[in-house]
């Protein structure tokens, strides 16, 4: 009986099942560890879409199959969304589809576009499902460093003239998970510019364009005149509005990505259950004030841990958006490489980071923290971690190496 199957076995190792199976092992002899490793949002979601939620239970009707493209209603939520933010006007019938997630979506849609020896462009380090979507369904990834300037449009450049089979789509991702990068509409558009020449689409991760801190919201690429020509961008009430359960996501844009995306998903699932829709619906189209308070909340969070991550001597870089801190390694731990180094947290200060490799090759050399636990747990991190950072760099690593 086969056992070694094709999809299966082009997935590598679980890089954080290490960091996972170790921060299991430490709650189960009651250690208290805080968890910054995965992107789990922990605040309550507005209260009027919860109550818009039981209301809608109550009808004996929502409990029937769903539509697979998602309700009328949602859709037209989210073109409002997009023509009072962005300033884009979008069709709810032909340029939006609902996922469940954004992952979801950007699986799917890898299923509906990829066929034999097809290849997809996916900047490194990246969210493992921009990379993983594609090899899954049998396609070859490109990487090209992440970056938002000049270096990536001609790594762009130099993969669309190589002389090999021309790659179907280029997948972005700003403000970026991990490395918590922003881009600008300049270079989105020229980001744009360059795919339309090559005649290649554009795969826009825009997860997290409501959790910014300096003032200048994210673009979208969809902003760029143009750019439903070729491009199609997701988003996620997930971390707007701290649903990430609820399992709500949109793919807007082309239409021709939009009806092979939302033709494979009639085949595969009757979308989310429809209370979920029509609170989700509440959530886009009521009042914001929970977003504005959202994003200082996150802001205040973003600046205890860096202030005292600096404090202890690990200087950081302070992002201007996104969920996350994407830290270059202390100095003095460089040469272990960023999963061993996420050990030695876990061990010696009970705190959960995701090691950078986790996210592609080019994240070693870095963890990536997300701002999931609320101020005072942050607060107590950081002294941990200071406390760790201050002993002898030394003294820890032989200790790893001994109990390896």
């Amino acid at each position: 009986m086969q056992e070694d199957f094709y999809r299966i076995s082009r997935l590598p190792p679980y890089v954080f099942a290490e960091v996972n199976k170790m921060k299991a092992a430490a709650r189960a002899v009651g250690r208290d560890i805080i968890d910054f490793g995965m992107g789990n949002p922990d605040s309550q979601p507005p209260q009027h879409v919860i109550e818009k939620l039981r209301e809608t239970l109550k009808d004996p009707k929502v409990h029937r199959y769903s539509l697979s493209r998602g309700i009328q209603g949602l859709r037209k939520a989210q073109a409002g969304y997009y023509s009072r933010r962005f300033g884009v006007e979008l069709d709810p019938e032909s340029e939006i589809v609902v996922t469940i997630g954004s992952k979801e979506g950007l699986a799917n849609l890898a299923q509906a576009i990829t066929g034999p020896d097809d290849r997809f462009i996916v900047p490194n380090p990246s969210y493992p499902i921009h990379v993983w979507g594609f090899v899954i369904a049998g396609a070859e990834v490109v990487s090209i460093p992440n970056s938002t300037g000049e270096d990536f449009c001609a790594a762009l450049k130099a993969v669309l003239e190589d002389g090999k089979r021309k790659p179907v789509a280029l997948v972005v991702n700003y403000p970026c998970n991990p490395t918590a990068q922003s881009a600008s509409l300049e270079f989105y558009e020229r980001v744009i510019d360059i795919c339309r020449h090559y005649q290649i689409y554009v795969l826009s991760d825009l997860a997290y364009c409501e959790l910014y801190y300096n003032g200048n919201p994210p673009p979208s690429i969809l902003q760029v005149k143009g750019a439903k020509d070729i491009a199609v961008e997701f988003t996620t009430i997930s971390k707007t509005y701290s649903m990430a359960g609820w399992r709500i996501g949109f793919a807007a844009g082309n239409k021709t990505l939009i009806s092979a995306l939302t033709k494979i998903k009639s085949y595969l699932d009757y979308g989310t259950f429809l209370p979920i829709q029509v609170a989700a619906a509440a959530a886009l189209n009521g009042p914001q004030d929970y977003v504005t308070n959202l994003r200082a909340m996150y802001k205040e969070r973003r600046d205890i841990l860096a202030d005292g991550l600096k404090d202890a001597g690990w200087n950081v870089t302070v992002p201007d958006a996104s969920m996350f801190l994407w830290a270059a390694l202390p100095d003095a731990y460089k040469n272990i490489g960023c999963l061993e180094f996420s050990k030695l947290l876990l061990q010696h200060a009970d705190v959960a980071v995701a090691p950078g490799i986790g996210f592609g090759d080019g994240g070693e050399g870095y963890v990536r923290i997300a701002l999931v636990e609320n101020k005072y747990r942050i607060r107590q991190a950081v002294r941990n971690i200071k406390h760790f950072l201050t002993s002898d760099p030394q003294k820890q690593i032989h200790k790893l190496e001994k109990a390896g």
